[in-house]
């Protein structure tokens, strides 16, 4: 494989030898037919995750369905085509052909196996993948795909020679072959507008799945990012933020600790009502607040960090035209102690003013078995790492957050330790698929156990600070996770079409006694007004920023989902004085 790609990519090998007569001229292919035949196998071959989904819609079975599938069929082949057309020039045809191939061949892998779409936001996510993480999605089925797939194509165009075409020729002939592209794209839509425009419509999935125009879509978008946005300016957030009331003449700083959850599932935490008692520590408790009505920001972590952790919301942050400083630089500016811990792939940008410790790279080996670690190495030395932050800003109070490794799939029984596998048999495939889905959801339902386990850690760590500090602990997911149903898996679909289980994420508040006596927050309020409240990653700054006192323009006490405890507090406090 890697010695077809080379030959492919090397320019001289990609256009051929000149024919030296009329009969080996014969025998050289026209670069029209490269395109043709090429576009055919991407838009055949190459889409079956598509064409699945086109035979499960309504009427398939009747001749005007199949009128609309070959219609269908035709235009993403001649969309391929055009975009062909555009590089079917005497140096770039084959390598560009080559890469399409490739990419259409993982791409295809991937739908298939996971059921997953491709949009800007999850190659987004690929492009920030980790190489552990990366690791865990590679099988053999993988590579049995992209062979199957990638192999026939690639091996016939390093077999045949393409003719060469004269400049003002090849000029001609690629824009005969785009304008009959996108004729065939313009006629096949006139016969069957009103169908391809309802189902489009209807089943936006599908427009997802056209295959490899979806990720060159993607990248394109990605691309031409800086154009539409100004990437080179941070712009600042909160420079006027100041400590409250609160902090005048305190006796103990506040201490927060946010957890910043990975692929959490409302629905799979036995503390939200789930069948299965999966969070028996956090169950047992009575001084907690579950928001059991929770939806993320995205659904992937670099679609929901960054949007969780600014000020915009949700529409406001997809709508951008520049990027802004964070809570934590917020926090920062108001002069607080902050650190950032992380057991995943990064902050996404989120931290990168004040920096972050990354507890992958302490490899503690009972935490850290294969190189990958479970959440509870992140409260290994975290009292040495918080007494390294300057003093006088911990005199004023601390945020620390712990950014876990979670649920992240789809290696799920890599995320427990042997005492937190409470269900079995586990799935120890990541090719998901080949298990049954009950093993996958065991092995999801053990990290959750794993979850559990780790944020009573966190508690019982809080417990130790309290004669110094006024503690207390917000954990909520990034997004959530498919894990099988309707054949999909994982996360990441575009945000319109993903299912709830990909954004209905868990929230969990606790403030000790003494945090509710500063804030004014009483759980008990908490816990009945946040248990069926709607709330959104668009709280999340806000409420924040509340529980910690900071003042600053860039709050909005509407958004602190904590504002209505903390007035009703005040409220009784004076009726009962």
């Amino acid at each position: 494989m890697p010695l077809i790609l080379q030959r492919l990519l090397l320019p001289h090998l990609a256009t051929g030898t000149p024919p030296a007569s009329a009969s080996t001229a014969a025998r050289h292919l026209h670069p029209a037919w490269v395109v043709v035949l090429i576009s055919t196998w991407l838009a055949t071959a190459c889409n079956v995750p598509l064409w699945r989904e086109v035979a499960q819609l309504p009427g398939q079975g009747s001749l005007r369905g199949w009128g609309f599938a070959i219609a269908f069929a035709l235009i993403v082949a001649a969309g391929n085509a055009a975009l062909l057309a555009l590089l079917a020039w005497r140096w770039t045809l084959k390598p560009a052909a080559a890469v399409l191939v490739v990419m259409a061949a993982f791409g295809a892998y991937f739908m298939l196996a996971y059921g997953v779409a491709i949009d800007a936001s999850m190659l987004t996510n690929v492009l920030q993948t980790d190489v552990k993480e990366a690791g865990d999605l590679l099988n053999w089925r993988m590579l049995a795909t992209v062979l199957a797939l990638a192999v026939p194509p690639l091996w016939w165009l390093l077999r045949r020679p393409v003719l060469r075409l004269g400049a003002l020729r090849h000029v001609a002939h690629n824009g005969l072959l785009l304008a009959g592209a996108l004729a065939v794209i313009t006629v096949c839509l006139l016969l069957v507008f009103q169908d391809f425009a309802s189902t489009m419509r209807n089943h936006t999935k599908l427009r997802y799945l056209i295959n490899p125009l979806n990720s060159v879509y993607a990248l394109a978008n990605i691309a031409t990012k800086p154009l539409r946005m100004d990437t080179s300016t941070l712009i600042p957030v909160g420079r006027d933020a100041q400590l409250g009331a609160s902090y005048a003449g305190q006796a103990k700083p506040p201490l927060l600790v946010l957890v910043l959850g990975e692929t959490g599932r409302s629905g799979n935490f036995g503390i939200n009502g789930y069948e299965r008692n999966t969070t028996p520590l956090l169950s047992a408790r009575t001084d907690l607040v579950s928001a059991r009505n929770a939806w993320s920001c995205g659904t992937s972590t670099a679609a929901s960090v960054p949007c969780m952790f600014s000020h915009l919301g949700r529409t406001g942050y997809e709508a951008r035209a520049a990027n802004f400083e964070s809570l934590i630089d917020v926090l920062h500016h108001a002069g607080l102690a902050v650190l950032w811990v992380d057991n995943q792939s990064g902050c996404k940008g989120v931290c990168d003013r004040i920096g972050e410790v990354v507890t992958t790279k302490d490899q503690v080996p009972a935490l850290c078995p294969g190189g990958e670690c479970l959440d509870r190495v992140m409260l290994q030395d975290l009292d040495t790492r918080i007494a390294a932050l300057p003093a006088e800003q911990r005199q004023r109070g601390t945020v620390v957050v712990l950014h876990q490794i979670g649920s992240h799939g789809p290696a799920y029984y890599k995320r427990s330790a042997p005492d937190s596998k409470k269900f079995g048999p586990e799935c120890t495939s990541t090719s998901l698929q080949e298990c049954d889905r009950q093993q996958v959801v065991n092995g999801y339902d053990n990290s959750v156990v794993e979850t559990d386990f780790f944020l009573d850690s966190v508690l019982k760590w809080l417990s130790t600070h309290d004669r110094q500090a006024k503690t207390a602990m917000v954990y909520v997911a990034d997004h959530g996770e498919s894990l099988g149903e309707n054949n999909l898996y994982l996360h990441g679909l575009p945000y319109s079409i993903a299912p709830d289980v990909q954004k209905h994420v868990p929230w969990i508040t606790w403030l000790s006694p003494a945090m509710q006596a500063r804030t004014q927050v009483a759980t008990g309020c908490l816990q009945h007004d946040l248990a069926e409240r709607r709330i959104t990653h668009d709280n999340y700054f806000h409420s924040v920023l509340g529980l910690m006192d900071v003042k600053t323009g860039a709050y909005n006490p509407a958004l602190d989902m904590y504002a209505g405890c903390r007035h009703a507090a005040a409220v009784t406090t004076k009726a009962t004085g």
